[in-house]
This record gives C-alpha cells, sequence and structure tokens, in this order.
C-alpha cells in the first residue's frame, strides 16, 4: 500500500474510530493556524499538495431530492452537466466547517462570479440535518458571505444525507456530546457525476482547486498530469 492511500486509510478510519482524535485535531489545527502542519509534518516534495486521485467511482450526483437554502428542491442529478465542488458542513460547528467555507469563498473568488453558477456548482451539505433547515442554512450563508449565485446549502433527512455521504464514501457520526464528526475534505465532481480530485481541506491551495475546476468547465475533467505519488502530509 503507497504512502497516498495510507494516508487516506488513517482519514476515513477517523469515522470508524471515534476515539482515534488525534489526526483529526492535527488536521483541525492546521485549518486555524497553518502553520501548525508545517510543525507537526513530515516533508514530502509535491507539485499539489492535498490533491487526490478519486477513491471512489460513485455517482456522487444521485437522484436524491434535498432542499437548498431557500426552501427548494434540488435534486443532485439536475446538477450534472456541469462540475460540483462539494464540501460537508453544519450551521453550530465551533470552528472548522467556518474554515472550510471561508476557503471555499476563496476559491469562489477565483473563479469568479461570471463562472459560479452559470458554468460550474458549489454545494455544502450539512452534516446535521436534525437540526440544519432552510432557515438555519440561510442564515449560515449570509453570516460567512458564501449566499451567492451557484452556490448551494442543502439539507435533508437524515437518510437522505446518509445516502449522499455514502457515495462519497462518507460515513455520518455524531459523538456523546452531541458534535457531529467533520469532514475536512473537498471533493471536485465532473459533469457526468464521478469524482475527478479530493482534497484535504488544510493543505490543498485554493488556486490548485480553482484551476481544477477551470480544467473541469473546460473539458469535464481535471489535468491528465500522473497523481499516483501525490500525498498529503499531516
Amino acid at each position: 500500500m503507497n504512502k497516498r492511500i495510507e494516508h487516506l486509510s488513517l482519514l476515513k478510519g477517523l469515522r470508524s474510530y471515534p476515539g482515534l482524535k488525534l489526526l483529526h485535531l492535527i488536521v483541525a489545527l492546521a485549518l486555524v493556524f497553518p502553520g501548525f502542519a508545517t510543525l507537526t509534518g513530515c516533508q514530502h516534495k509535491e507539485e499539489r499538495t492535498g490533491a487526490y486521485a478519486p477513491t471512489t467511482t460513485n455517482n456522487c450526483l444521485p437522484d436524491i431530492a434535498l432542499t437548498d437554502q431557500n426552501g427548494k428542491k434540488v435534486s443532485l442529478s439536475s446538477l450534472k452537466g456541469k462540475p460540483v465542488l462539494f464540501d460537508f458542513i453544519y450551521t453550530t460547528c465551533p470552528g472548522p466547517c467556518l474554515m472550510l467555507t471561508s476557503r471555499m469563498r476563496l476559491i469562489a473568488n477565483k473563479i469568479g462570479p461570471e463562472v459560479l453558477g452559470s458554468k460550474v456548482w458549489f454545494v455544502s451539505v450539512t452534516v446535521d440535518p436534525e437540526h440544519d433547515g432552510p432557515a438555519q442554512l440561510l442564515d449560515y450563508s449570509k453570516e460567512q458571505g458564501a449566499d451567492e449565485n451557484g452556490w448551494l446549502f442543502l439539507t435533508g433527512t437524515p437518510v437522505q444525507i446518509d445516502q449522499v455521504m455514502s457515495q462519497f464514501n462518507l460515513v455520518r457520526q455524531r459523538e456523546a456530546n452531541g458534535t457531529v464528526d467533520h469532514v475536512l475534505e473537498f471533493f471536485l465532481v465532473g459533469p457526468d457525476g464521478r469524482q475527478l480530485y479530493q482534497y484535504a481541506a488544510s493543505h490543498a491551495d485554493a488556486t490548485t482547486i480553482a484551476g481544477d475546476i477551470e480544467q473541469a468547465v473546460r473539458t469535464g475533467a481535471v489535468s491528465s498530469r500522473d497523481t499516483s505519488d501525490q500525498k498529503v502530509h499531516l
């Protein structure tokens, strides 16, 4: 098993074993304190830090109808035909989700308002549908400066959210104190609903992600550059 797969396995293992929190804590701290990762991490030479080839060929835009921040029904399958950048957040998150949204906003700024909505979708799915309805998502998007055309904040029933997350090989988990485990990754999905890339949010560069989006808009795919040896250092 190469290093890239090992790191992905560790990240996914955190969702399966709530007691293993050290790596998750490091990633969360790296979101808040960018220099933290350098102090704690191993150094690797790489051109695209934090970018991974997909680990699933699932259809990430299934025919599941969720509800956006304005109360409108949105079937994920209706988003096909354009690239989609996904993240998973919840509105009462104490910190990491705010950083995810901030980075998504930075990516949105890099691709520009003429691209967002008309040529690409941004989708933020709540992992706490029990508490995040359209009103909460709308308030959150406005507070974070993310209430933009083409950026959907989606909620649904717990079963629907679990179904969506399973397409990304994610499992929604709640801690004993009621908090929800974070998903500290972005996912770029192609116009056909298949993943093109996933990104470790604490390390991936906004310019890199914006470039991948622009490439996907032009060609329906990302750069053909070999990604077999790309790694995240944590």
